[in-house]
C-alpha cells in the first residue's frame, strides 16, 4: 500500500526533517525526535501489513482467551504507553464485547488487589517501547499470581526487552513492532503511535482488511498535517506561552492526555501542561487560562459529541481565552475564531473512523513540543535537562504483596 502524499518521510536526497536539514538537526541534538515524528505515516502503512499478515496466529491466540464468558480485558503500560488504553478502551470493548478497562502498570503495581482476583479471567495487553520498564514487568507476574487464568498480549518495540524476552509461550503472544518504531530519542512519538494503531487493528483483526482502507485515510492525514501545518506550528511555538491546555473528547481524550505530556515532556517542564475532556473542562479546569496560556482543541467528528466542543470553545471565548488557541480537525472547521485551525483531511467532508483520529490528532503536539524544546535552547532527544526523566524508568523497588 504506497501514500503518494507523505512528505520528508524517509532518507531523500533532501536529507530533511520538519524543514530542517540532517546536519542542522545533528548539530541540535534533535535528529531523532525529528525523524521519528516525520516518518509516523510511513509507519502506519507497514504496520497494517504486519498485523494483516499475523492475523491467523493473532486471532487464534485471541479466540482462545475470548472462549472465557467472564474474560477481563485490561490495557495497561506506563507513561505514555499507558495513555494508548486511555484511547483504546472504548474501541476493545465495542469489538470484543467483553468488560475492558485501562489501568496503568503504575496502578495494578501498588494496589493489585483492586484490579485483580481468583474468580475473573485476564487478557492483559501490556504496550511497552523498551518492555524494560520494572512496573511492566513486575505487572505481569502479578497478574499470573492474583487472576483465576491469565492470558498475555504483549505488543513492544523492542524484541530485546525483559517483556518480549520473558514472556511464558504458553499464555502469551509477543507482537514486535518494525525496528523503527523503537523512538531512540526521549520523548515517545512513533513508538506512541506505532503501538496506538497495532492495538486499534488487534481489536479488530477480524476485518483486517475492511480497515486497510482506514489506515491509508490515516496515512494520509498526518502526511497532510507534517506538509503543511508543521511551518505554522513552528510560528506557534515562538510565542512565549507559559502554560498549555489540550481539551479532547471520547478516544480524543487520551490523546489529549499524551499531547499535553509530549509538550511537557519536551519543554523539560517550562511549558505546564494540562488536559480534561471538553465537558469536564467547565468544572473547575477552566480557572487555568490566563494571559499566558495556549489552549489546543481536538474535536471529534462525532456530529453529537461536536455539539457539546463548539459550545465550550463559545464559553471560554466569551472570558479570558488565553494567549492563542488551536483546533484540530478532520475537515470543515467552524468560524470560532481560532488562532490557528489544523485541517488534516485535504477533501472537504472527508471522514475516517472517529477511533483513527486519535492516532494523527497527536501530531501537532509532538512538532509543537518539537520546535518549543528548540525555541527555549534544549536539545528534543534529551530534553531533560538535569535528568529528571529517563528514557526508561529507574530507581523503581519491586516489593513482594502480602494479603491485606
Amino acid at each position: 500500500m504506497e501514500n503518494a502524499n507523505s512528505p520528508e518521510l524517509t532518507a531523500t536526497s533532501a536529507a530533511r526533517y520538519l524543514g530542517l536539514s540532517v546536519d542542522e538537526l545533528t548539530d541540535k541534538g534533535a535528529i531523532h525526535t525529528a525523524r521519528e515524528i516525520s516518518q509516523q505515516p510511513d509507519l502506519w502503512l507497514k504496520i497494517w501489513e504486519l498485523v494483516r499478515s499475523r492475523r491467523e496466529e493473532l486471532g487464534s491466540f485471541l479466540e482462545e482467551a475470548y472462549k472465557n464468558k467472564d474474560l477481563d480485558i485490561i490495557l495497561t503500560g506506563a507513561g505514555t504507553s499507558a495513555y494508548i488504553g486511555k484511547v483504546l478502551f472504548g474501541p476493545y470493548q465495542r469489538n470484543t464485547a467483553k468488560k475492558t478497562r485501562a489501568i496503568a502498570t503504575t496502578d495494578l503495581l501498588s494496589h493489585p488487589g483492586l484490579y485483580f482476583d481468583q474468580e475473573t479471567p485476564v487478557l492483559l495487553v501490556s504496550f511497552a517501547r523498551s518492555g524494560n520498564s520494572p512496573e511492566s514487568v513486575a505487572a505481569v507476574d502479578i497478574a499470573n499470581a492474583f487472576a483465576k487464568k491469565t492470558y498475555h498480549l504483549i505488543i513492544t518495540c523492542n524484541e530485546s526487552g525483559k517483556l518480549a524476552v520473558q514472556a511464558d509461550k504458553q499464555n502469551a503472544y509477543v507482537f514486535l513492532l518494525p525496528k523503527e518504531a523503537d523512538d531512540q530519542s526521549l520523548a515517545m512519538t512513533s513508538s506512541f503511535t506505532a503501538m496506538l494503531l497495532t492495538g486499534l487493528l488487534i481489536s479488530g483483526i477480524k476485518q483486517i482488511d475492511a480497515l486497510g482502507d482506514q489506515v491509508k485515510k490515516l496515512a494520509e492525514y498526518g502526511a497532510n498535517i507534517i506538509r503543511q501545518y508543521t511551518d505554522k506550528i513552528r510560528q506557534v511555538a515562538q510565542l512565549d506561552f507559559k502554560r498549555a491546555v489540550f481539551l479532547g473528547s471520547g478516544p480524543l481524550q487520551g490523546t489529549a492526555k499524551e499531547s499535553y505530556l509530549k509538550l511537557q515532556e519536551l519543554t523539560d517542564g517550562q511549558v505546564i501542561c494540562s488536559y480534561e475532556s471538553f465537558l469536564g473542562f467547565r468544572h473547575g479546569p477552566k480557572a487555568v487560562i490566563n494571559a499566558s496560556t495556549l489552549m489546543v482543541y481536538l474535536f471529534s467528528n462525532n456530529e453529537y459529541a461536536h455539539q457539546y466542543e463548539t459550545d465550550l470553545v463559545k464559553a471560554v471565548n466569551q472570558g479570558e481565552k488565553g494567549l492563542h488557541s488551536i483546533g484540530i480537525y478532520e475537515s470543515n472547521p467552524d468560524d470560532l475564531g481560532l488562532g490557528l485551525n489544523i485541517i488534516s483531511s485535504s477533501r472537504p467532508g472527508e471522514k475516517i473512523q472517529e477511533d483513527f483520529l486519535s492516532i494523527c490528532f497527536v501530531l501537532p503536539a509532538q512538532i509543537l513540543g518539537f520546535f518549543k524544546s528548540l525555541q527555549l535552547g534544549l536539545q528534543p532527544d534529551s530534553p531533560s535537562a538535569k535528568g529528571a526523566i529517563t528514557r526508561v524508568v529507574t530507581g523503581v523497588n519491586i516489593y513482594q504483596w502480602l494479603p491485606q
